[in-house]
C-alpha cells in the first residue's frame, strides 16, 4: 500500500476547548506518523486562499471569520491511505451526523464549529500542505 501525506488542522474551537492532544493522538493511534506541526493564527489572506473553493457559497464569510477567530494547529500526517484514515477518524462534517468514536461524533457541538479539518483528496492535500508549510520540505 502506498504511503501518502495529508493535511489536518485543529480549528479554533478545538484549540479553545483543549482538545489538541486528543485530536492529534487519535490520528497517531490510527497508525499515522506526524511529519509537521505548527501552532498559528490563520491570516485573512491565508483563510481566503485555503477556502477559496467556497467563495461563492453562503457560508463563506462565516467560515473565514471562524477560522481567523483564534489559533489553530496545522499538521501533516503520513501513512498508508492517510487521507481516508484522517477523514474517517474525523467523522461526518455535521457533528449531529457523526458516528460515536469519531472526533466530531465524540466532541463536536455544531456544524459551524466542528473542531477539525482534513484534506479531501490527494490534490487538496498537496495544495494545503504547501499553503500551510511553504518553507518545509515534506
Amino acid at each position: 500500500m502506498e504511503v501518502e501525506k495529508t493535511f489536518a488542522m485543529v480549528k479554533p474551537d478545538g484549540v479553545e476547548r483543549g482538545l489538541v492532544g486528543e485530536i492529534l493522538g487519535r490520528f497517531e493511534k490510527r497508525g499515522l506518523k506526524m511529519c509537521a506541526l505548527k501552532f498559528m493564527r490563520v491570516s485573512r489572506e491565508l483563510a481566503e486562499e485555503h477556502y477559496g473553493v467556497h467563495r461563492d457559497k453562503p457560508f463563506y464569510d462565516t467560515l473565514i471569520e471562524y477560522i481567523t477567530s483564534g489559533p489553530v494547529v496545522a499538521s501533516v500526517f503520513e501513512g498508508p491511505n492517510a487521507i481516508n484514515a484522517v477523514r474517517a477518524t474525523m467523522g461526518a462534517t455535521d457533528p449531529a451526523e457523526a458516528a460515536p468514536g469519531t472526533i466530531r461524533g465524540d466532541f463536536g457541538v455544531h456544524i459551524d464549529h466542528n473542531l477539525v479539518h482534513g484534506s479531501d483528496g490527494p490534490d487538496t492535500a498537496t495544495r494545503e500542505i504547501t499553503l500551510f508549510f511553504p518553507d518545509e520540505s515534506l
